[in-house]
């Protein structure tokens, strides 16, 4: 029997992933205060990086406890998600995630990899 292939979230890409969030708040509630004729758009910055960051902080504990593994010609994840190799159409990154897609039609996100196309190329692997 071999080894499972574990995939586990890294806090750093969790961290780089909060700062694009944060700037595009920003920039997206200081644009709305200017489209609105609000005189104050600079609180709108102020408002995106409140908002990400207390997101950000909220959640770490929960987002960076999930394990992904690979496992008995399935790929295993939170909340009961049990994928069989055999099931995925296609694989693709999204910045620091790795989206599955199922031959039905049902996708997933492994989030947080440190290296996505790592993450990739040993889900491939694991399906030869």
């Amino acid at each position: 029997m071999t080894e499972p292939i574990r995939f586990i979230a890294d806090r750093n890409a969790y961290i780089r992933s909060h700062t694009w969030m944060a700037a595009l708040g920003m920039g997206g509630a200081m644009a709305i205060l200017w489209v609105i004729g609000n005189p104050h758009v600079w609180t709108g910055a102020i408002a995106g990086l409140a908002a990400i960051t207390l997101r950000g902080w909220y959640l770490a504990s929960e987002e960076l406890a999930v394990v992904w593994v690979i496992e008995d010609e399935r790929i295993k994840g939170p909340m009961e998600r049990n994928i069989a190799l055999s099931d995925i159409a296609k694989l693709r990154t999204l910045g620091s995630m790795v989206q599955i897609i199922t031959h039905g039609g049902d996708k997933h996100l492994i989030k947080y990899q440190s290296d996505p196309q790592a993450t990739v190329a040993r889900i491939e692997a694991a399906r030869r």
